[in-house]
């Protein structure tokens, strides 16, 4: 599987500082809902109350998770999809880490290092 199969997937989660307008989890958020998909927003740190927490906050259906945080909390965010039964992620550069990907792969989870707004405009959105 590669970044493009990842895109037939509607229901997305941005994993990172989706609230911070000079960061890249909030422009990929706007990138991913002005193409038509259904977007929820987590972050850890966030207590505002604007954004879920955590996966587990989340009721609805989840296809992919982007992961664009440090790879220390990207690592609990992983675990936390698994144990949900959420089997894909795409992980932006910076994002990842060794111990995230031996970990996708240990329990067969599709795990596409990329950037989605580069899988975006390959697409032409």
């Amino acid at each position: 599987m590669n970044g493009q199969e990842l895109l037939k997937d509607k229901n997305w989660v941005v994993v990172g500082d989706v609230l911070n307008p000079s960061k890249f989890a909030y422009k990929i958020k706007n990138r991913l809902t002005e193409a038509g998909y259904n977007v929820f927003l987590v972050n850890p740190r966030d207590k505002s109350g604007e954004v879920f927490s955590g996966l587990e906050d989340i009721h609805e259906q989840v296809d992919v998770i982007d992961l664009c945080i440090n790879p220390h909390i990207g690592m609990e965010i992983m675990e936390e999809a698994y144990a949900l039964g959420i089997h894909k992620v795409l992980i932006q550069p910076g994002a990842g880490s060794e111990e995230i990907i031996s970990f996708c792969k240990e329990k067969d989870m599709v795990c596409i290092e990329s950037c989605v707004l580069v899988e975006l405009s390959k697409k032409g959105i």
